[in-house]
């Protein structure tokens, strides 16, 4: 079930977005997904979103929230607004947020890739959700003193990090992230920052299901 979705912010934005629900039953979780750079063509339609969207209501009982952030178009549309390198996307987060909770969807979480992960570690711990699962983060925005603030807060976070991404390998990222108490680093093999594969996507895709929904990891190998 798929539904198009508008996210209206506190700074007074109308943002495009989709809200897909299993067609059965009742979602056991919902995924909150923050996308890549769209000034970099990052959009809610990139394909690991779209194809989460598509597969993970039937096979995971999970709902899925997608949205552009302000200022990026993609094939749902163009919000309103500019981008602002992640400072006034807090609000976007936050109208997503409030979304969620307004329609009474359970067990928040936030994904994040790549920018979209620089809006989870910054705004997740003022956020009304269970944690933050981040795929191919840079850690190009967000600060020291932003990732301190996750041990301050009891929420889970969960980081993929592909063997060979552009802008943070396993080894930097070990470090890195090294402030953060409670932290899970998967390092994926043979992974790149997008993800461009089929083999990549599924890995993924179950990284997060085991997360937020253990009872239904792995995925089935037919779809």
């Amino acid at each position: 079930m798929r539904e198009a979705v508008t996210l209206v912010t506190e700074d007074g934005l109308h943002l495009v977005a989709e809200l897909a629900l299993p067609a059965k039953n009742a979602p056991v979780a919902t995924l909150i997904m923050l996308h890549p750079l769209p000034t970099a063509g990052g959009f809610m339609d990139s394909h690991v979103y779209r194809k989460a969207a598509a597969r993970f209501p039937a096979l995971a009982d999970l709902a899925i929230l997608r949205f552009n952030t302000r200022g990026t178009e993609s094939p749902h549309g163009k919000s309103e607004g500019v981008f602002d390198g992640g400072v006034s996307e807090r609000f976007d987060v936050a109208a997503a947020v409030s979304f969620a909770k307004e329609r009474n969807l359970p067990n928040l979480w936030l994904v994040g890739w790549s920018f979209g992960t620089e809006l989870a570690l910054k705004y997740g711990p003022d956020s009304d959700v269970l944690g933050a699962i981040l795929l191919s983060p840079p850690l190009h925005r967000t600060t020291a003193e932003e990732l301190l603030r996750w041990n301050t807060v009891s929420k889970t976070l969960v980081a993929l990090i592909p063997e060979h991404d552009d802008y943070l390998k396993p080894q930097e990222a070990a470090t890195k992230f090294s402030v953060i108490n409670q932290i899970e680093l998967i390092a994926v093999e043979d992974a790149k920052h997008l993800w461009v594969g089929e083999s990549a996507t599924k890995r993924v895709l179950n990284e997060i299901v085991k997360v937020v929904n253990p009872l239904a990891y792995p995925l089935p190998d037919f779809y």
